[in-house]
């Protein structure tokens, strides 16, 4: 496919306060569009003006939830270079994804490439505040018009661009969690391993009941014995217990973070006990009564890495450390982010530069 580009008649004013920017609501003048039909394949690829999508509303999408996802970002680095981090990593994830939702394979290197074009013809709309970033969100929906339990023949593969500020404006604070031991996520062999949207309709109910009761993030347990621990809300889970990181092993029902990879990368690098197994929520009780539970903290895209100060898991209260934040927990962070804003070298080759 040839990639062509619409020309937008008139711009947006870009946002002048970028303190106020928040997250997902403010989007550039341009998006990325794809489109794929059974007779021609995948026939249209542009960079064409952000507007609303034209869906028939028999869309299998909107009634099979046949759609997956992915978030990365674009850094404006202090030397005015803009960088993107490990972005080759989410068109494999997403790519995974859409094949175990049974839709049909893109080209992910031609996707990849198409998005550096688009984020080029953008770089204006990259925050340069510390701390903010530009989000990239690619979607990927089947389009058919058709009212059929089936995988779809007809798709939209799009990506659209939003400045966001700082996830964390007042600090880094350590959250509270609920230990939801009602509701479940999913199970293995289901589509906990992927970014499909029906995943995260599913969370919704046990992150409204856990706010409600005045908690940041749920804490997921597994589907059957509701008992070892899965992921915190969107993010990945690391526990520091006894001097040693232990985060739930990728057994077929956890998203594969390509944050939670880069931990485990720096953390052994810097000598760090590490191991992914199977952890209980008993297990994290014991050493907390026993003074061992040192450090939590959840990984994702958005918040790289977030402290946690408690977990709340029915009448018990679970205290991390002395509650603050904690030096590993500081440490990743700092490396992580670092690289991305391109304030420290990249021994591992994770950030691409855009020119």
């Amino acid at each position: 496919m040839k990639l062509d580009f619409i020309k937008r008649e008139t711009l947006k004013e870009k946002p002048k306060d970028e303190s106020k920017l928040g997250f997902g609501r403010i989007f550039t003048d341009d998006m990325l569009m794809m489109k794929r039909d059974q007779a021609r394949g995948w026939h249209y690829a542009a960079i064409e003006p952000f507007q609303d999508l034209r869906l028939s509303p028999a869309a299998l999408v909107l009634h099979y939830a046949q759609e997956v996802f992915e978030g990365l970002k674009a850094y404006h680095a202090e030397d005015g270079r803009i960088l993107l981090f490990r972005p080759w990593e989410n068109m494999k994830r997403m790519a995974l994804s859409a094949a175990r939702l049974s839709m049909e394979p893109f080209d992910g290197d031609f996707l990849l490439q198409s998005i550096y074009e688009l984020v080029k013809l953008e770089k204006g709309w990259i925050p340069k505040t510390p701390g903010t970033s530009l989000y990239i969100r690619p979607t990927y929906i089947g389009t058919d018009p058709f009212v059929g339990v089936a995988a779809a023949e007809e798709y939209f593969l799009y990506v659209i661009l939003s400045p966001v500020g700082a996830y964390y404006p007042k600090g880094l604070a350590p959250v509270d969690i609920f230990v939801e031991s009602n509701y479940v996520r999913t199970v293995r062999g289901g589509t906990g391993t992927t970014k499909a949207g029906a995943n995260y309709a599913i969370s919704l109910l046990a992150g409204e009941e856990a706010h409600r009761k005045g908690f940041s993030q749920v804490l997921w347990l597994d589907g059957i014995e509701k008992t070892y621990v899965e992921e915190v809300g969107s993010m990945n889970i690391f526990f520091k217990i006894d001097g040693e990181i232990i985060t739930p092993a990728l057994q077929g029902s956890i998203l594969p973070g390509v944050t939670r990879d880069s931990i485990i990368r720096i953390a052994k690098d810097q000598g760090i006990p590490l191991s992914e197994r199977r952890i209980s929520i008993y297990e994290i009780e014991e050493a907390q009564e026993n003074g061992k539970l040192e450090e939590v903290f959840g990984s994702g895209t958005a918040a790289v890495v977030s402290p946690v100060g408690k977990l709340v898991w029915g009448d018990k209260t679970i205290i991390v450390g002395d509650g603050s934040m904690g030096q590993v927990t500081r440490m990743l962070y700092d490396t992580i982010t670092g690289i991305q804003y391109g304030k420290r070298e990249d021994p591992y080759g994770w950030t691409y530069e855009l020119k």
